[in-house]
């Protein structure tokens, strides 16, 4: 069996939990196998956030922190600069030939031991500018976290722009999602600014597309994980 086990870290506010929850359920939507558990403790912005999404193309029997990723995305540089993760250092656990997306604009400077680490496991790092994105095609930086789930799927080839657009239209247009007190409060601001939900469903797939695209450009996905490159287990 193919699998891709993914860690997502970032600070409160973002909608990091959002994300994964609507990657899981693109994936399930395209015909694979996803879990997600989100990791947290205070929910108030700025403290660290973590959530772990696995995917297959088979039945999964695995749940819980994922100690071994081969993808890792950090929402917030200061998950890096400042150490605000549950999981230190940020790289820990990475798999060889693996893949990590930062939202930055510009690469970050990293500790020469941190260089070292990365370049002996081969992780290819990709820096995206999710914030810049998400102003420019949504007008809202809430739209970041949307920007970043665009750009793992260009990268991983999986899933498809069709069940991300069902996903994110499941999340905040579906009655069926139960939203925790945080997460809730998320998803008023993120509302806010908009006529109504589907606007705010059609501006995030804009984020998204956009992100997808310029993953695709950068020519990401040639070098980022293929179901053939997945981690084989079983």
């Amino acid at each position: 069996m193919r699998r891709y086990n993914i860690r997502m870290a970032g600070v409160g506010g973002q909608g990091v939990v959002t994300a994964s929850h609507v990657l899981s359920n693109a994936v399930i939507l395209s015909g694979g196998e996803s879990t997600v558990v989100p990791f947290f403790g205070s929910e108030k912005r700025m403290a660290p956030v973590e959530s772990y999404v696995r995917i297959a193309d088979g039945p999964l029997y695995e749940i819980g922190e994922i100690t071994y990723p081969n993808f890792i995305a950090i929402f917030h540089s200061q998950v890096i600069t400042h150490g605000k993760s549950y999981t230190m250092p940020f790289y820990s656990g990475l798999k060889e030939d693996s893949d990590i997306l930062i939202n930055a604009q510009h690469p970050l400077q990293l500790g020469a031991d941190e260089e070292r680490e990365l370049r002996e496991r081969r992780a290819r790092v990709y820096y995206l500018p999710a914030l810049q994105l998400a102003l420019e095609h949504a007008g809202r930086d809430v739209a970041t976290n949307m920007a970043m789930v665009g750009a793992v799927a260009a990268i991983l080839g999986i899933p498809d722009l069709d069940s991300l657009e069902k996903a994110v239209r499941a999340r905040f247009l579906g009655k069926d999602f139960v939203a925790s007190g945080g997460t809730a409060s998320l998803d008023r601001a993120a509302e806010k600014g908009f006529a109504h939900k589907a606007e705010l469903v059609e501006k995030n797939m804009a984020v998204i597309r956009a992100a997808h695209k310029y993953a695709v450009q950068q020519g990401w996905v040639q070098h980022g994980l293929k179901k053939r490159d997945a981690v084989c287990i079983g």
